[in-house]
């Protein structure tokens, strides 16, 4: 199944695209798609409630705004240099285990917004992701259990500022968290529909050119181990995004680097979870 959220920022309604490609409003499910929702079978809830009422739902207006796909996370946690070539462009060493930093929840926003230049921003970087949503309240899980605590999966795309990540005492969480740098979406898609999560095409253009464009095969560390491993020095609860590492392409890997400028349009996707658009301007 796919959950989007549509409508405008703050007021956005809970919907689903059906098997012929529309998009419905399932408001009168009554709940929203965030923590409480997973944390309380909310998926198998709604399919039951559809297989009675999805006659009756109305169709959403491909005009309408498409929000990220989920309700504010209580985390979005992000696993650095995970993708071989990356870490090679970045001139780094492989990590010998993943490498964890947190994202602002207040970066969040629909897949389709602007993303916005912060003020005082010099080197503003694109990085295609794939996302995990977590579907179950988890601690200390192990590899082999971690893959039934997932609801799904979605696109992000985890902007980044380099300055203010690298050149202000290393802390990475402060270039990775201004407003809009957390674009999600278009779609959560359940986990039931993706075969294989570490084997996706995933790609980025920018202005129509192809700058990412990988698999998440390349990854270094996969989901279970990921999922397991986070696990170990936080729990996760439902609705908890962890967001996997980008592939190599970035603009700070180009030589010359290259990074974003007002104007700008970036577009990214990956296998069986939709495309994503933004368009860049400054503060």
């Amino acid at each position: 199944m796919k959950l989007i959220r549509f409508g405008p920022v703050g007021n956005e309604k809970p919907g689903i695209i059906n098997k012929r490609g529309v998009k419905l409003d399932v408001s009168g499910f009554g709940q929203d798609y965030n923590e409480h929702f997973f944390e309380n079978d909310g998926i198998k809830r709604l399919i039951t409630w559809l297989s009675k009422n999805i006659d009756s739902c109305p169709t959403a207006s491909d005009a309408e705004r498409l929000g990220p796909p989920i309700c504010r996370p209580s985390k979005i946690v992000c696993i650095g240099l995970n993708y071989t070539q990356h870490a090679l462009e970045s001139g780094m060493q492989l990590p010998k285990e993943p490498v964890l930093f947190f994202k602002s929840t207040t970066a969040i926003c629909g897949p389709n917004d602007p993303v916005i230049i912060p003020k005082g921003s010099q080197k503003t970087d694109w990085e295609v992701e794939l996302a995990v949503v977590i579907g179950k309240k988890t601690s200390y899980v192990s590899e082999e259990e971690a893959m039934a605590y997932v609801a799904g999966y979605t696109v992000h795309n985890d902007v980044s500022e380099r300055a203010f990540q690298l050149e202000h005492e290393g802390q990475w969480v402060k270039g990775k968290s201004s407003d809009t740098f957390a674009p999600l979406g278009p779609w959560l898609v359940t986990s039931d529909e993706i075969d294989d999560p570490n084997n996706l095409d995933l790609w980025l253009k920018l202005n129509g050119e192809t700058m990412q464009n990988s698999n998440t095969a390349d990854m270094v560390f996969k989901i279970p181990h990921l999922i397991s491993y986070t696990s170990q020095f936080m729990t996760l609860l439902p609705g908890d995004v962890i967001s996997t590492g980008t592939p190599f392409g970035v603009g700070m890997g180009l030589d010359p680097q290259r990074y974003l400028k007002a104007g700008d349009e970036m577009e990214l996707g990956i296998d069986g979870l939709g495309v994503a658009k933004q368009l860049v301007k400054n503060y």
